[in-house]
């Protein structure tokens, strides 16, 4: 069976559900092509239950810093209540209020695994075996996402590892959890089962989130071992298998061995782009789509063909410019504006259709490690930004003088960074780490996006006593502004 419709969408995630908005929006037929569960990953998998996990125990650790607060608290955290409100997060795995919600703007689920066949031609085998062939009018978006990576370290594969999905989905927490990485899914699923009880083990080959500034990557560690866990740097499992008693043994280089209940490998992500049909196109299978800013895949664009329109769109992980959820809507708004402007005869830069280019991925993206302490980040590191030839000034204090601080928690002990290019006077990076830090970052982008000179900052005054006071801070560590020229 054959049909048309205007536009076909690889993937019902949060990045395949905002490119079908917008099209629909601009008035185009779209189908959702989905194997799995509408509203994808993020919703049922990573986000959600994972923020969710860690929620209750944050505030628990929030409130044993509280004299009056802490004496309230008189018991240990009720894991099976935790576990229930992230099952309530996640609907139960049940994904009728995203199906009701595609209905809503009028597109369509159609369930199956979809590949394409051939320059906008999608073949779906549907969940009964029955083949549907969609011939897309103008335009198909992969928005597939991607998937934990397992490394091959010799038995792993043999000894039925959790990856994220398993961590965010279990029904019940292990008694020991050995963790491998030092990314941000290690750092916060090591907290979560650390407030769980869980005899945590975290194994990092170099150093705990090692793309960040130093200095928040030390305190997720101290964060991690004051919560009991155990944190071994500059380590790397030499084998893995689960013995006869169903216990997994890891050996270290070295020869040093341990045994857990379970071990989650959290050591990055993988495109999910293998079975897509995608060298029918001309792309490798397996392997990340590269696309312009207006999310057009860069290699199936042919100048010479139906007058230079590209048709094949990759949005979100599938494209690896920024893994996150809030960066993969934000294509996808983009590349939905896109598909409708080309469609419709507009031109890309055509107002009446909204903004067409994904800017944002190259210098402003956000993103928070969850946890206790919280780590918030935008932009440049000052270490990328001397590698990218920036004149690097740094203003950077403790968050030990900013009253707002020391009123939400005794003892707080945090940290921020701004990274400034000296020569245009304006931020392109900033960290934030402490207690409830993660809604400082949103001011940052705006500073960074809007290229506010920092000399404005100044009177961009923030409110006594809140955490955002670090912002002055952090402008007097710089000095008077009549001071500097």
């Amino acid at each position: 069976m054959e049909r048309e419709i205007d536009v076909v969408v690889l993937g019902a995630g949060a990045s395949g559900e905002n490119v079908a908005d917008r099209a629909r929006a601009a008035g185009l037929g779209v189908a959702i092509v989905e194997h799995e569960l509408v509203g994808g990953e993020c919703s049922y998998w990573a986000c959600v239950p994972s923020k969710t996990l860690l929620r209750s125990t944050t505030a628990l650790r929030a409130a044993r810093r509280l004299p009056g607060a802490e004496a309230a608290v008189t018991g240990e955290l009720d894991v099976a209540a935790v576990l229930a409100r992230r099952d309530y997060w996640v609907s139960e795995w049940d994904d009728h209020n995203g199906v009701d919600w595609v209905a809503s703007i009028g597109a369509e689920v159609v369930r199956g695994h979809g590949r394409l066949d051939g320059e906008r031609r999608v073949v779906v085998t549907q969940d009964d075996g029955e083949e549907l062939v969609l011939l897309a009018r103008h335009a198909v978006a992969v928005c597939t996402g991607s998937t934990p990576t397992v490394p091959r370290i010799p038995g792993l594969a043999d000894a039925r590892p959790w990856t994220s999905r398993d961590a965010t989905s279990a029904r019940s927490v292990p008694r020991r959890l050995a963790v491998i990485g030092g990314g941000v899914v290690a750092a916060e699923m090591a907290s979560a089962y650390a407030g769980f009880g869980t005899e945590v083990t975290v194994l990092v080959r170099h150093t705990m989130l090692g793309t960040m500034e130093p200095f928040a990557g030390e305190a997720v560690v101290a964060g991690l071992r004051a919560a009991g866990a155990t944190v071994r740097l500059g380590v790397t499992p030499d084998r893995i298998e689960r013995d006869a008693d169903d216990a997994v043994v890891i050996t270290l280089e070295g020869g040093e061995t341990f045994i857990v209940d379970e071990v989650l490998v959290a050591t990055g992500r993988t495109p999910r782009t293998s079975g897509l049909g995608l060298e029918s196109v001309g792309l490798e299978p397996g392997a990340w789509i590269e696309v312009d800013d207006t999310l057009a895949a860069v290699a199936a664009s042919d100048p010479d063909a139906d007058g230079g329109v590209p048709w094949l769109y990759a949005v979100g992980d599938v494209n690896h410019r920024a893994l996150f959820t809030h960066q993969g809507k934000y294509q996808a708004r983009a590349a939905g504006d896109v598909i409708a402007a080309r469609a419709l005869g507009g031109a890309v830069d055509d107002g009446r259709f909204g903004v067409h280019a994904a800017t944002a991925d190259h210098v402003a993206v956000p993103g928070i490690v969850f946890g206790d302490p919280e780590v918030a980040t935008v932009g440049h590191t000052a270490a990328r930004a001397a590698e990218a030839g920036i004149d690097v000034r740094l203003a950077e204090v403790g968050f030990s003088s900013v009253t707002g601080a020391g009123i939400l928690a005794d003892g707080y002990d945090g940290r921020a960074r701004l990274v400034i290019d000296a020569e245009r006077g304006v931020v392109v990076g900033a960290t934030f780490v402490g207690q409830d830090t993660a809604e400082l970052v949103h001011a940052a982008t705006i500073a960074i996006v809007g290229e506010v000179p920092v000399e404005r900052l100044w009177h961009a005054v923030p409110a006594f006593p809140t955490l955002s006071e670090v912002w002055l801070r952090l402008l007097e560590s710089l000095g008077r502004p009549e001071a500097r020229a």
